[in-house]
């Protein structure tokens, strides 16, 4: 049963609506004020007259909200977006992160060569793989193995990078700024023409360009080549902010749990919708790490391994890991004013595992969805938490708090965040090499 709200959540969505009737806001205490900006925001009010009714409050707090979040103060004349070209990333920026779960990628790689030949790849070997990995030449690569993962990360931590949490090793000891992850069961997509998809070149269109998540774009991502922003978008947010994470999409076998996978087994994914949305604030997502790019140097910590299930097996669908990293990035992103996409680039999944037989294994995760969800949900950060690293910190305390008495895998999901955290600022910060 859902907590009915109280007294105060009641006045301030009263306030929101009633904004064009203030004409002062320097009465309020601050912790207030700054909550109404922030609903203020989410419900898309924040007009010319409103946004100069907080800032004239002379508030410090304001203006670094303001300023976190990018939002212009003074309304100028905006170019159509497609001529706003924001950042370019050069190839020796970004790492391809490949989480390798089976010992032969000579088809994986042959397929993903025109696009992956450009750039560093970091490929982790599972460490319960036992077979030696066949890899074709040609690539630019470093490979880790259990020896390496031992010898950097040491047994002091109860941070577990066996099966797809395998990638999360690859995010760790990455160098550059961006990451493009990939599981090794995808292959590069075709659009509704017949022409293969550049993941890559997708989802760095997605980051360096800005997201909206204050104000939902009806004609999808406004930065997009062909879109803009529609007829009543204030044009004080067109701005946007920083997108910190991509998340693609995949064709042929959809990311269904197993219950759903099990009662569908013949639905197949063929609908390439050519669209990027950017994902509202204080909405929560099941990010997959099956087809995600990133901004290491911003969100990389939020990334994690902590989660895992009882009976994780090696199939997707036995696994939260994910879905659990997903749910607290993005409770960072929001908290930082950052940016989070999703829609292209689409990648082709092959089909893999029994979801009958791992129906039982996904099971415990099914049923820890249901505290999962309304837990992140309502998680705010504190003003003091200003890096992902911190952001991270804060939740992993709420996660102990609120969580540890309904199932001990959440003292130990806890746990894991707080060693993840120290890893990242110990190893994350350091040069490492496979073998050295």
């Amino acid at each position: 049963m859902r907590t009915p709200p109280c007294l105060l959540s009641l006045t301030l969505d009263s306030a929101v609506h009633n904004l064009s009737n203030i004409t002062d806001l320097s009465p309020f205490p601050d912790h207030i004020l700054i909550e109404l900006f922030l609903r203020t925001l989410r419900a898309g009010k924040l007009t010319e007259r409103v946004l100069k009714l907080f800032i004239a409050t002379g508030k410090d707090e304001v203006f670094s909200l303001i300023q976190a979040l990018n939002i212009q103060v003074t309304v100028t004349p905006v170019l159509p977006t497609s001529k706003l070209m924001s950042l370019s990333i050069k190839d020796d920026e970004i790492d391809i992160v490949i989480g390798a779960l089976r010992p032969d990628l000579t088809s994986f790689m042959n397929e993903w060569r025109t696009i992956f030949s450009r750039f560093h790849l970091i490929i982790v070997k599972d460490p319960d793989l036992k077979e030696e990995l066949k890899i074709p030449e040609g690539f630019n690569l470093d490979v880790y193995k259990k020896p390496d993962i031992d010898r950097v990360v040491g047994t002091s931590t109860s941070t577990i990078f066996s099966g797809y949490s395998c990638r999360y090793f690859g995010y760790l000891v990455s160098r550059k700024k961006y990451i493009i992850s990939v599981d090794d069961d995808c292959y590069p997509a075709k659009d509704n023409k017949g022409i293969l998809v550049d993941a890559v070149a997708q989802h760095i269109t997605n980051l360096t360009t800005p997201a909206t998540p204050f104000f939902f774009n009806t004609l999808y991502d406004p930065f997009t080549e062909g879109a803009d922003f529609v007829r009543g978008y204030p044009f004080s947010l067109r701005s946007g902010v920083q997108c910190a994470l991509s998340c693609g999409l995949w064709l042929n076998l959809a990311d269904y749990d197993a219950p759903t996978q099990a009662l569908k087994p013949e639905e197949r994914n063929s609908r390439y919708v050519d669209a990027v949305l950017t994902v509202p604030a204080r909405t929560l997502m099941p990010i997959s790490g099956i087809n995600i790019a990133f901004n290491r140097e911003v969100i990389g910590p939020a990334l994690l391994p902590s989660l895992r299930l009882g009976g994780e097996g090696k199939f997707r669908w036995e696994t939260m890991e994910d879905i659990w990293s997903g749910m607290c990035v993005k409770v960072v992103c929001d908290h930082l004013g950052l940016g989070v996409k999703t829609g292209m680039p689409y990648v082709w999944r092959n089909d893999r595992g029994d979801a009958i037989a791992s129906l039982r294994k996904e099971w415990e995760g099914v049923k820890l969805m249901e505290e999962v969800v309304p837990f992140f949900q309502s998680v705010r950060l504190s003003r003091e938490a200003t890096t992902t690293e911190d952001c991270v910190a804060e939740v992993a305390n709420v996660v102990k708090e609120q969580l540890e008495s309904k199932d001990p895998m959440f003292a130990r999901a806890a746990k894991a965040m707080v060693d993840w955290v120290k890893l990242w600022k110990s190893v994350g910060s350091s040069t490492s090499s496979p073998g050295a």
